[in-house]
C-alpha cells in the first residue's frame, strides 16, 4: 500500500533532504520513524531535494509498506519518532504508482529577505539579511522577464546534472511588507541552485549592477549572472498533482506570515 505524506521542517542542523554518506538528512529520519512505526518496502521519494539550511513548508514524500495501518496512525506514530524540527502535517492513501517527483506537475519556492537596519537575531536561520537598499520595482519588473520556458543556463550551480537546461517558470511573485521582501516561484521544475541564483542576481540588479535580466536570461552563462543567494532564506512551499489532492490543513503556506501578517 502506498501512502504520500506532507511534512514541514527546519533545514538549519541538517544536509539537506537527500540522504548522504555520514551526514544527518531529512530524508533519513522520515526513513527511520516509518521503519519504526510499521514496515518500510522501499526508500521513499519525494517532491523536492533541498539543500543543507534550506526549509520547508511542505514537503510531499511518499512510501510503500505493506503494514495496513490507518492513516491518523501513521501521522501519530511518525510525529512521535521525528526531531522536534521536522513535523509531518498529513498522511493519506495514494494509487500504487504514484511518485511524488515525477507526479509533480509545479513546484514553489519562497524566498525570505530582511531589510531592516539591525540584523532579527531570532530570525537569522529563516531569513537572508539584506544591508543595502532595494528597489522593489526594478526587482519586479526584472523578475517578469524570466517568465516562460527558457534555457535557465545562467541559473544553474555548477553541481548542476541535468542534461536539459529548459524549464518553465509559471510565476514569479514578489511581495514586501514591513521590513520583509518575499519571492515566490513556480515551475514545473528547478536546476540545481536556480532559485538562489534568480535572487541573487535580482538583488544585484536592484542595486544597480548595471546588468539586465533579459540579457543574464540569453547569455546563457552561469559567470554572466549573479552571486547564489543564501540558503536559510529559501523554503520549499509544495507541488501540485493531477493524480492526488493533498490534504495539508495545518502547512505553513507563506514563511513567516504570522510575522508578516499578524493576527488582529
Amino acid at each position: 500500500m502506498r501512502f504520500v505524506g506532507v511534512c514541514q521542517y527546519d533545514g538549519s542542523n541538517y544536509s539537506g533532504f537527500q540522504s548522504q554518506k555520514n551526514s544527518s538528512s531529512i530524508q533519513d529520519h522520515l526513513e527511520s520513524a516509518i521503519s519504526s512505526v510499521g514496515m518500510l518496502s522501499e526508500r521513499i521519494n519525494y517532491a523536492g531535494r533541498t539543500d543543507a539550511g534550506v526549509h520547508a513548508t511542505k514537503q510531499i514524500f511518499d512510501f510503500s509498506s505493506q503494514d495496513h495501518r490507518e492513516t491518523s496512525q501513521w501521522l501519530k506514530g511518525l510525529n512521535s519518532h521525528l526531531p522536534n524540527d521536522i513535523a509531518v502535517s498529513s498522511i493519506q492513501k495514494a494509487p500504487d504508482d504514484f511518485h511524488s517527483r515525477f507526479d509533480a506537475l509545479e513546484r514553489s519556492y519562497s524566498y525570505v529577505i530582511y531589510t531592516g537596519k539591525t540584523q532579527p537575531i531570532f530570525l537569522r536561520d529563516y531569513i537572508y539579511w539584506e544591508k543595502h537598499e532595494i528597489n522593489i520595482e526594478i526587482m519586479r519588473a526584472e523578475a517578469a522577464d524570466l517568465i516562460g520556458t527558457h534555457n535557465f543556463n545562467s541559473f544553474r550551480g555548477s553541481k548542476c546534472t541535468a542534461k536539459n537546461p529548459v524549464r518553465t517558470l509559471q510565476s514569479i511573485d514578489i511581495k514586501q511588507q514591513d521590513n520583509f521582501i518575499i519571492i515566490s516561484l513556480c515551475a514545473n521544475a528547478y536546476l540545481y541552485n536556480m532559485v538562489r541564483i534568480i535572487v541573487g542576481t535580482l538583488l544585484e540588479i536592484s542595486q544597480g549592477s548595471g546588468k539586465n535580466m533579459k540579457t543574464v536570461l540569453n547569455a546563457q552563462d552561469r559567470a554572466i549572472a549573479g552571486k547564489t543567494a543564501q540558503a536559510q532564506g529559501l523554503f520549499f512551499t509544495g507541488a501540485a498533482y493531477k493524480k492526488i489532492n493533498l490534504d495539508a490543513k495545518e502547512s505553513v503556506a507563506n514563511p513567516l506570515s504570522f510575522l508578516i501578517n499578524p493576527r488582529r
